[in-house]
């Protein structure tokens, strides 16, 4: 049984059954001993009526009286009717034979005291009649102590099987109990002092000590809830750490910023007052004072990387500024569109694109913020596909946490039951390398060589969906190549009635 409810209902019944069972062989006990006093009457009633009898066959042999004969023929009948009713009690008492043997010295008896009737003063039959008389009552005496011996046997019987069925009782109770404590109570104890751990700030998981469904049910919950607040956690530190190195990127960006100016500016002056380039074809000396073609290149070079640096600072100051967030519905066929028009001169030739997206989902956001992440994304999936590949980009209505909700683990502010709108941008590239896959979004951080990324892009992508409330998550196809899917509040609660 792997089930705390199956234990308890099962020790239920077990019990119920059991008393149940006690209380059958009580009452057949009592039943029995019920008999016993059913026979012990009807012997005690033979005897009586034996007795009586030789009480009136005393009196008339004292008096002589016609009245005490009448009465010793009426107790004599009435003690063979007894006889004759109880014949199977007293053989089972005394043994086979005995209401036969009773009965005919009864018969006897009674000729005999017919027969002194007619002589009364014949003491040969007065003799015979007391003889056989004691006969009858001493055998009516042992019958009556054979059925009280009985009676006895059968009540210390029961009090023994009495006694039995408590000890086992007992015996049962001890084991259901100790049962119970090792089943139900050690488990719910090794729980609790886990969840006090817990409480103190150890935060560590559950394990179910046994099979029961119940037991399992609350350690995943419980598991459950620290793996979110582990997740709630590192999201509340993580955003400390952003918004300090926000504040720090914005004073760094802002210092940065002239100097790099100055340098752009000195190498465009370089470069305006440059002497015109000698000609490759000509074999004539360069006169001093030309700058040579590897110092022309070396301006160029200051100056492109100069470029480069400002569009870092650039990024730097869009990510910590405070610009006002301006949600309004978005249609996303129309904002994918837009931005694929952008960036048209920038995707190779041999790369085909793929959108599936309905024209009436929408979404609620921030339309240049939501283009930004959509370009960044868009941009990673041209690189690392290089000339040839296939980008898909497909959208979904879909319900937060529904059943058949297939979205990955999110990293974001998704709350569960919302409607919500699901994008996802899936390459043919060489996928990310999965022990990369955790730290994709982290600031500074790229897999590209040295001087062809900042490691912002996904950065603040990760910023901004998770701004409008919305979550975002890289993943590695089965195929090949890297998707990112992207959970965003929907604009309208209809378009949930799409379906996966």
């Amino acid at each position: 049984m792997r089930s705390l409810q199956a234990k308890i209902v099962f020790v239920y019944l077990a019990l119920t059954a059991l008393i149940v069972g006690l209380a059958i062989v009580a009452l057949v006990e009592l039943e029995r001993i019920a008999d016993k006093a059913r026979e012990g009457g009807k012997v005690a009633e033979l005897f009586d009526a034996t007795l009586e009898m030789r009480r009136f066959e005393k009196n008339h042999f004292l008096y002589h009286q016609a009245h005490d004969l009448s009465e010793h023929a009426r107790f004599s009948a009435r003690a063979r009717e007894l006889l004759r009713r109880n014949a199977d009690t007293l053989d089972s008492l005394a043994g086979a034979g005995t209401s036969a043997g009773l009965g005919a010295d009864l018969e006897r008896y009674e000729r005999a005291m017919r027969a002194h009737a007619g002589r009364a003063g014949d003491e040969r039959l007065a003799g015979e009649v007391r003889g056989l008389g004691n006969r009858i009552v001493t055998l009516g005496e042992r019958l009556s102590s054979l059925e009280r011996r009985s009676t006895n046997a059968a009540l210390a019987a029961h009090q023994r099987t009495l006694l039995w069925s408590l000890a086992v009782v007992a015996v049962f109770l001890v084991l259901t109990g100790l049962l119970t404590a090792r089943q139900v109570t050690r488990p719910l104890q090794a729980m609790e002092q886990r969840m006090q751990a817990v409480a103190s700030g150890q935060l560590t998981r559950l394990s179910a000590d046994g099979p029961e469904r119940e037991l399992a049910s609350l350690s995943d919950a419980f598991n459950h809830v620290l793996d979110e607040l582990e997740r709630r956690q590192h999201t509340l530190v993580r955003a400390e750490k952003l918004a300090s190195l926000g504040t720090l990127l914005s004073g760094v960006a802002h210092e940065l910023n002239n100097p790099l100016s100055n340098i752009s500016s000195s190498a465009q002056i370089l470069k305006e007052e440059l002497p015109p380039a000698p000609d490759p074809g000509a074999h004539a000396e360069v006169p001093d004072g030309t700058l040579s073609t590897l110092q022309r290149q070396l301006i160029e070079d200051i100056d492109a990387e100069t470029l480069r640096a400002r569009r870092i600072v650039r990024a730097l100051l869009d990510y910590a500024g405070e610009r006002e967030f301006k949600p309004v519905p978005v249609h996303l066929a129309d904002l994918v569109q837009e931005t694929l028009r952008f960036l048209r001169n920038m995707r190779p030739a041999g790369v085909e694109v793929r959108v599936d997206i309905a024209p009436w989902l929408a979404v609620c956001g921030d339309r240049p913020r939501l283009q930004q992440v959509l370009l960044n994304l868009l941009v990673n999936a041209y690189d690392a596909m290089g000339k040839t590949g296939v980008l898909s980009i497909h959208a979904r209505a879909a319900r937060a946490g529904a059943s058949h909700d297939r979205f990955p683990a999110p990293m974001g502010q998704c709350r569960p039951g919302a409607a919500v709108v699901d994008l996802s941008l899936a390459d043919t590239g060489p996928g990310i390398p999965e022990a990369l896959l955790p730290r994709v979004f982290d600031p500074f951080f790229t897999s590209k060589p040295v001087g062809q990324g900042s490691g912002l892009g996904l950065f603040i992508a990760y910023e901004i969906i998770a701004e409008h409330g919305g979550c975002i998550v890289a993943t590695n196809r089965v195929n090949g190549g890297a998707e990112f899917h992207i959970r965003l509040p929907a604009a309208h609660a209809q378009q949930t009635t799409d379906t996966p």
